[in-house]
């Protein structure tokens, strides 16, 4: 039978057993076919940018095409676990799933549910937001198995675990991942507790990805994270690279690592170590303990951007800016848009750094989480700005999250030192006034060179 024969009769299931099948015996001929039976089985306009880039690298053979080639250097059964969690059920599948109960419910229902499985954590670094939760709390693993039952039921199969230190808590998450063996698992951790023994773990289970954290090379990483950090972090590199597990690096940049981060080097060492991909954040003066020198001034800012583009175009490294692509999704993903986050104690927040809650999760369904006050306030209010570079209602329009926050009642879910939203947001008052006319300028480029494209 031949490929148009099969795309005739084609179905999800024997469309995935189709790409499995193609992917493994032959990528260079098969990843085209490949492309064909996902145009087949859903919507073109269902992450058209996205294949379209996809398309454009494997015509061209161009780097990003090399990261595709490189993954079959990766253990078969966790590549094989990838392509089907990550692009197939979470990706294609479940974002029509998700669409369909937005629509029904009409609130946000996300791609990715971030989950704190615990507060505690072996490390202390300079202006962690996580810290402002204390380090007394987990959510138990019934909790998070009802959490991902009910997210896979809305059409949720990617989730994302963030800390505290994610891998304290590292038996329970290997056991999620078998119990969950259609859904993909990535976490935010340190990497200090990534040893031979779990990355056989994470052979066996095969649907686990680390980003390892880092902030610069030796000397600025460790000023921040602690003596002997990155000589831990780049040791886990290595055993993955060695055991052929895929893991990424997640970057913090700042106004003090910002020429570590923005340099040729640092990007080149990451994918040396075997890095596939890299999500890079703002620094966010969350807390009462934040230190707001740390945030990258306005020309940093349009440096660093500048750079990832550049970084995309040219080496085999996959690469999210957490801020400044909102340009790519339509401004502000939180509130269940695209995520949310479930904290260790069970607090359901729009976002990772915004901490403020209405609603817990030990004592309602995440339905109705997402049909909350302070989630449909971010529903009803997206996007927060027609600017897509300005896209968070904290750092770039901070005059949008205090009324969020008292429209829907919602309390403050940093435990020690508990922040107003006024608070919070002040710090970020005269950064919004210094980037806007940066991000202006940007945003017009952007709106220039799109008309540009649509006329030629």
């Amino acid at each position: 039978m031949t490929i148009t024969d099969e795309l005739k009769t084609l179905t999800i299931s024997k469309g995935r057993e189709l790409i499995s099948e193609y992917l493994e015996k032959d990528p260079e001929e098969n990843i085209p076919r490949v492309m064909m039976i996902v145009d087949k089985l859903f919507p073109h306009e269902l992450y058209s940018t996205a294949r379209k880039m996809i398309r454009e690298s494997i015509a061209n053979k161009d780097h990003m095409y090399q990261l595709i080639l490189y993954a079959y250097q990766l253990d078969p059964g966790v590549r094989r676990a990838f392509v089907n969690n990550f692009f197939i059920n979470a990706t294609l599948h479940g974002s029509k799933i998700q669409d369909k109960y937005a629509d029904q419910y009409n609130c946000n229902v996300p791609w990715a549910i971030l989950l704190d499985p615990t507060s505690a954590c072996n490390l202390h670094c300079t202006g962690c937001w996580a810290a402002e939760y204390g380090h007394n709390y987990n959510l138990d693993y019934e909790t998070i198995d009802s959490i991902i039952e009910q997210g896979k039921k809305l059409g949720v199969y990617m989730y994302i675990y963030t800390g505290g230190e994610p891998l304290v808590r590292k038996n329970d998450l290997m056991k999620l991942c078998a119990a969950h063996a259609d859904c993909e698992f990535l976490a935010f951790t340190n990497g200090t507790l990534i040893d031979e023994a779990f990355c056989q773990e994470m052979l066996r289970v095969k649907n686990f990805m680390p980003a390892i954290s880092l902030e610069g090379f030796e000397a600025a990483n460790d000023n921040r994270r602690g003596q002997g950090a990155y000589r831990k972090a780049t040791q886990a590199m290595a055993r993955l690279k060695s055991a052929k597990l895929p893991f990424g690096v997640s970057v913090c940049y700042t106004s003090a690592n910002f020429q570590d981060i923005n340099s040729d080097a640092f990007f080149d060492t990451m994918i040396a170590q075997g890095a596939m991909f890299s999500w890079f954040f703002h620094y966010m003066p969350v807390g009462n303990d934040a230190v707001p020198s740390l945030m990258v001034n306005p020309q940093q800012r349009v440096a660093l951007y500048q750079h990832i583009c550049h970084i995309r175009n040219t080496k085999p490294l996959f690469c999210m800016d957490f801020q400044d692509d909102g340009v790519h999704v339509g401004g502000c993903i939180a509130g269940g848009r695209r995520y949310l986050h479930i904290n260790a104690k069970g607090d359901v927040e729009p976002c990772v750094f915004i901490h403020y809650s209405n609603i817990n999760i030990h004592h309602t369904t995440l339905l109705n989480a997402l049909k909350s006050p302070i989630f449909q306030a971010y529903h009803d209010h997206q996007p927060f700005n027609s600017n897509h570079f300005r896209p968070c209602p904290m750092l770039e329009n901070p005059q949008e999250l205090p009324k969020l926050v008292h429209t829907s009642h919602a309390v403050n879910t940093d435990y020690c030192s508990p922040e107003s939203a006024e608070h919070l947001c002040r710090k970020c008052e005269s950064y919004a006034a210094a980037w806007k006319p940066a991000a202006d300028a940007l945003w017009a480029q952007r709106m220039k060179d799109q008309t540009a494209q649509a006329s030629s």
